[in-house]
């Protein structure tokens, strides 16, 4: 024995309409997290300080290298906040450089801090705070 049973036209587009509406179930997601706020100034490797041209190669971690001019408006720092001179600087320094491009495009050192990258500074830097 064969039942035939049909439906209404319209139907078959409610049951649709009715299981598009519906709201589906999502994962619980854990509160949203946020990147740290860019450091206002770049972590650096010296490689090399031309005083007499106002100039510095530095290295970034990821072993590129840029060139920074340094002008007589850049402050210079110590470890400590102390003051210090460009030639205080030699090749090997960890420094830490804020900067800001020039009408050409160079980057212009504003403030260069010499200091170690410490573990807590790496983490405020690059990673996310555990929550």
């Amino acid at each position: 024995m064969k039942f035939a049973f049909a439906l209404p036209a319209g139907f078959a587009i409610l049951a649709l309409a009715g299981v598009l509406s519906f709201p589906t179930a999502r994962p619980a997601v854990a509160a949203e997290t946020h990147s740290p706020a860019p450091p206002a100034d770049e972590f650096f490797i010296v490689s090399s300080i031309n005083a007499d041209k106002g100039t510095m190669v530095v290295k970034r971690p990821t072993e590129t290298t840029l060139t920074i001019l340094v002008t007589a408006k850049t402050g210079f720092h110590g470890e400590k906040g102390e003051a210090i001179r460009f030639t205080d600087l030699r090749a090997g320094d960890t420094v830490f450089i804020a900067s800001e491009p020039d009408t050409s495009g160079h980057p212009v050192a504003s403030s260069i801090r010499r200091g170690p990258m410490t573990l807590e500074e790496l983490r405020r830097r690059y990673l996310r705070p555990l929550q």
